[in-house]
C-alpha cells in the first residue's frame, strides 16, 4: 500500500511539474509574440482645435464604428468576457498623440505590446489629418469615471499565439493592400471610405476574405446587383434589396453608415461598382 501511495504521489508531482512547464511555455511564448512588433515612427502631427476639425473627428468616430466597441458614450466596456475597450475620451486626453495613434493604426499599446483585439487593420490607411481630427474630437468628449475590469487573454488564445497558429492584429497589417486609385479622384475618395470602413467585415480585398472564420459578410461585388438608389437605401436604412433585414449589415448601416454624407455614399457606390466591374472583366 505504501509503495502504491508513493507511486501515486510521484505521478501527481510529475503531472504538476509537466503542467507547470507547459503553462510557463504558453505564457512566455505568447508574451514574446505580443512583444515582437516594433513601435511605429512617432506620430507628430499637430492636433487641431478648430471647430471644423472637431466636427470631422466626430463624423469619423461615428462612421468608423468606434462606439461599437468603446460604448455609446466612448467611456469603454468589456467585450467577450475578456477584452476591454478602454475609455477613449480619457486616453485622448491623457496619452500622447503618438501613443494613441500607435494603438489606432498599428495595434501597439502604450506599453509597447501588441493589442490582440484592436482592429487596427481598419484604420491603418487613415490619413494623418483624420487621425489628428479624431483625437481633437475625443478630447472634447467628457470623460466619466468608470471602473473597467482588467483585460485578460484566455489560455486558449495564448496557446494559439504560442504555437504560431494565431497572432495579434499587428501581425496582419502587412496584408492590408495600399490605396490604389490615386489617378481618379472620385474612385480614390470611395476607396478611402471602403478601406477604412468595409474591410472590418468584408476582408482586406473586400472580396469576402475576412480574418475571422465565423464572419459571413459577402463579396462586395454584390453591389453589381444594386442601382445607386437601392444602395443609398441600404446605407440609410439597413434594408437590402426586397426591403430585407440582413443579420449584421442592417444594424451597422443604421448605427454607422447612415451618418455618411450623400457625397460619401455616392463615392463609395462608385468605387464598389468599379470593383465589381473589374471583377467581372477579369472573368
Amino acid at each position: 500500500m505504501r509503495r502504491a501511495a508513493r507511486w501515486v504521489v510521484s505521478i501527481g508531482v510529475a503531472l504538476v511539474l509537466v503542467g507547470g512547464a507547459f503553462a510557463g511555455w504558453v505564457w512566455f511564448a505568447s508574451e514574446a509574440h505580443l512583444a515582437s512588433f516594433p513601435r511605429p515612427a512617432p506620430f507628430s502631427i499637430e492636433i487641431p482645435a478648430e471647430a471644423a476639425a472637431i466636427a470631422r473627428g466626430d463624423h469619423l468616430v461615428k462612421t468608423r464604428g468606434c462606439r461599437g466597441c468603446h460604448g455609446d458614450d466612448l467611456q469603454g466596456q468589456q467585450m467577450w468576457g475578456y477584452a476591454v475597450a478602454p475609455n477613449l475620451a480619457r486616453l485622448a486626453s491623457l496619452e500622447s498623440p503618438a501613443e494613441f495613434e500607435a494603438a489606432l493604426r498599428h495595434g501597439i499599446g502604450h506599453d509597447g505590446r501588441a493589442l490582440y483585439s484592436m482592429p487596427a487593420f481598419s484604420f491603418i490607411r487613415l490619413r494623418d489629418a483624420d487621425v489628428a481630427d479624431i483625437i481633437a474630437y475625443l478630447r472634447t468628449v467628457p470623460s466619466t469615471p468608470r471602473e473597467l475590469p482588467r483585460a485578460t487573454l484566455p489560455w486558449s488564445i495564448r496557446y494559439h499565439l504560442a504555437r504560431g497558429t494565431d497572432q495579434a492584429i499587428a501581425g496582419f497589417l502587412g496584408k492590408v493592400p495600399p490605396l490604389r486609385h490615386q489617378d481618379d479622384e472620385r474612385l480614390a475618395r470611395g476607396e478611402y471610405i471602403a478601406m477604412t470602413t468595409c474591410i472590418e467585415c468584408h476582408g482586406f480585398s473586400l472580396r469576402a476574405d475576412s480574418l475571422f472564420d465565423d464572419e459571413t459578410a459577402p463579396d462586395l461585388i454584390v453591389i453589381a446587383g444594386y442601382d445607386e438608389a437601392a444602395f443609398t437605401h441600404l446605407m440609410r436604412t439597413g434594408k437590402a434589396l426586397g426591403d430585407r433585414e440582413l443579420p449584421m449589415m442592417s444594424g451597422v448601416a443604421r448605427g454607422r453608415f447612415a451618418h455618411f454624407t450623400d457625397d460619401e455614399v455616392h463615392e463609395l457606390y462608385g468605387f464598389l461598382s468599379d470593383l465589381a466591374a473589374r471583377a467581372a472583366a477579369a472573368h
